[in-house]
């Protein structure tokens, strides 16, 4: 990172200066007078690609930034030094705005991304066009939440887009902190009754257990569900001490984990109560109650109904739902690995209350049983349509009989739930690689040896098309089934590899979709003449670079971006190509989303081929700058596969 250069500070003549501030918002509102005072204050400055302009809590902003060419990144980075990408800012947007007018440092890291021309604004010039010139004044009001929510925010604004309101953004701008009310707890001798009369004296729906004579240590959570489930319903003694029926340990989640973390937290875990922990210690409790009393339309209702339908056939319209619960969430502001995420979690909660409805409708099987997700699912990478990738792994039998048995019962109970998925609104496999077809519908023994078959000695061509086996994960039942293949899969892996060569190689043969001089590469015919399938060009290289990693270093992650950071966190990769892939895998994955979200608000059928024309500037020249990471991928892979 360069340091910043104030000695290439110019002075630059006012008629340029007006000329360009004549054609940026809201300067272009302001009259001629004011215009020409603006103009003999303004300096240009150049800054090299790489350039740190602000640091968060550090830098005292002495000048409004105007982008006059060139482009820059906002971002925070935590106390791990994890880096959060806040939004990009090309020509004619501005920095330092809210830090002058709030009279702070800057809150965010301010770093160019290529070279940049800047004109600067002394901070007393702004501060007096704030004062004097009321429309002036609105305009950066108003766009504040726009400038420091994230890239997709951003884009749907530019796509004129609009918002409800602010307190829709919530989930991703308020804390855990931030809902939290006073610490309630007890110790662990107290008895079940001085627990519930604590309870119900500060009205509230849970207590913390702490060791008993440590207050500062929390073993245990009780809820109202617990001394209902726990104590009535048995006929308890109420003299019992508390933790006898506390649950323990106690989920935690940090005090600055923004509420979309939290909420996917308890949605994914079915956890309702989370304490909240700040510098080590407990500081209170998180309530899915209290995140939806904070937005009306949370995912969290739909998680609610989808949970308790007790008929197959209603799930099917609740399915439906979950485009429209998703098009929310990005308008409010979700990033592409927020949004897969949550379209996973609501995807695996419709899937596990269909098959437990229907095997209450077929009877107990006859063998413990795993509904395996595959390919896109499998990495919950999700998107507004994806096709039906799913398997069933079921044990051994120990006799024909049950064999005979398992055959029968699987059969039928494959068949009956991809119909029922069909009706959700999940599309058939065109490669009828589905849990129907018996071929994926095998005892684990059987689903050993094909990983053997396709690792010991593979057929680049068959391994190609099975790839989207090694993504596997549990969608529903025995998940120790899955996990006992995962462990099998990375035994065998160490001791044969040579299948990973032909996966490198695979790789290898991936080319970014740019030309020489750096302009996209498009169809040049047919129905998607002038566009690009981003998903295949961009996005799918990035994929198969984490599967090969991850399988050859036994990462068993199967999320391309919880890959790329095991693999870093490991020292397999570094921590500057981590942080360069997981943004052009993020920034890619953003736009594939808005082009489909675009295309249901058209009552289109979503598709990967994006338009480079209809992007912005700045948004195609980092989308160069993603494209241009493959090849820094193809490089370590030469390194990590030298015979290739």
């Amino acid at each position: 990172m360069a340091a910043m250069k104030r000695s290439d500070v110019h002075s630059v003549a006012p008629e340029v200066a007006i000329d360009f501030l004549k054609g940026i918002m809201p300067f272009n509102s302001l009259d001629e007078e004011a215009l020409s005072m603006v103009a003999r204050h303004c300096r240009i400055d150049f800054f090299p690609k790489g350039t740190r302009l602000l640091t968060a809590g550090q830098t005292d902003i002495t000048h409004l930034y105007l982008i006059q060419r060139g482009g820059v990144k906002s971002f925070i980075t935590n106390d791990e030094g994890q880096v959060t990408l806040k939004d990009y800012r090309g020509e004619g947007d501005f920095i330092g705005a809210l830090g002058i007018i709030r009279g702070t440092k800057a809150n965010l890291n301010i770093e160019t991304v290529e070279d940049t021309f800047c004109f600067l604004i002394p901070r007393e010039i702004f501060l007096e066009l704030i004062d004097t010139q009321p429309g002036f004044a609105q305009y950066y009001l108003k766009t504040f939440s726009d400038k420091v929510v994230n890239t997709a925010y951003n884009e749907l604004r530019r796509h004129k887009w609009t918002l409800r309101g602010e307190e829709d953004l919530y989930l991703f701008t308020m804390r855990a902190g931030d809902l939290i009310k006073t610490l309630r707890k007890v110790d662990a001798a107290a008895t079940i009754q001085e627990a519930a009369a604590e309870m119900a004296r500060h009205r509230v729906g849970s207590l913390l257990i702490h060791q008993s004579g440590d207050p500062e240590n929390i073993i245990g959570i009780v809820t109202d569900r617990d001394l209902r489930i726990k104590v009535l319903a048995r006929g308890l003694d109420y003299s019992l001490p508390i933790e006898r029926v506390m649950s323990s340990p106690v989920q935690r989640v940090l005090s600055q984990t923004i509420c979309f973390e939290v909420l996917l937290k308890m949605m994914s875990t079915n956890i309702h109560h989370l304490a909240v922990e700040r510098g080590g210690r407990v500081v209170g409790v998180i309530t899915s109650h209290d995140i939806m009393l904070q937005q009306g339309h949370s995912p969290y209702y739909l998680f609610k109904e989808i949970t308790t339908q007790s008929t197959i056939q209603g799930l099917y319209p609740l399915a439906q739902k979950i485009p429209d619960m998703i098009r929310n969430l990005i308008k409010e502001g979700g990033k592409a690995g927020n949004i897969t995420r949550m379209i996973a979690v609501l995807n695996d909660h419709i899937l596990e209350r269909m098959l437990t409805l229907l095997q209450d409708e077929l009877g107990q099987p006859p063998l413990p049983y795993c509904w395996l997700l595959m390919g896109s699912e499998g990495r919950r990478e999700q998107t507004f349509r994806t096709d039906q990738d799913n398997a069933l792994i079921y044990a051994d039998p120990r006799s024909e009989e049950e064999k005979k048995l398992a055959e029968e019962y699987f059969g039928e109970f494959a068949r009956r739930a991809i119909d029922h998925l069909v009706n959700c609104g999940y599309p058939l496999c065109p490669g009828d690689i589905m849990a129907r077809n018996p071929k994926w519908r095998q005892p684990y023994s059987v689903w050993c040896r094909y990983f053997e078959r396709w690792i010991s000695a593979p057929d680049p061509r068959e391994l190609l098309n099975v790839m989207i086996f090694f993504d596997f994960r549990p969608g529903f039942g025995d998940a120790t089934l899955a996990e006992n293949l995962r462990n099998h899969l990375v035994r065998t892996t160490q001791r044969q590899e040579i299948y990973l060569l032909h996966l490198a190689k695979d790789c290898l043969n991936s080319r970014a979709p740019l030309s020489f001089f750096r302009t996209f590469i498009v169809e040049k015919n047919g129905e998607h003449r002038n566009t690009m399938d981003i998903k295949r060009q961009g996005i799918t290289p990035f994929v198969n670079f984490a599967r090969v990693m991850a399988l050859k270093h036994g990462v068993k992650e199967t999320n391309t971006l919880a890959r790329l950071k095991v693999l870093a966190d490991e020292g397999h990769i570094s921590r500057n190509l981590w942080q360069a892939a997981s943004e052009a895998y993020e920034l890619q994955m953003q736009l594939r989303l808005i082009h489909q979200l675009h295309q249901l608000d058209n009552g289109i059928l979503p598709d990967n081929y994006i338009n480079p024309a209809n992007l912005t500037d700045l948004e195609k020249r980092m989308l160069k700058e993603a494209f241009s990471v493959i090849e820094r991928l193809q490089t370590l892979l030469k390194t990590e596969f030298p015979v290739i």
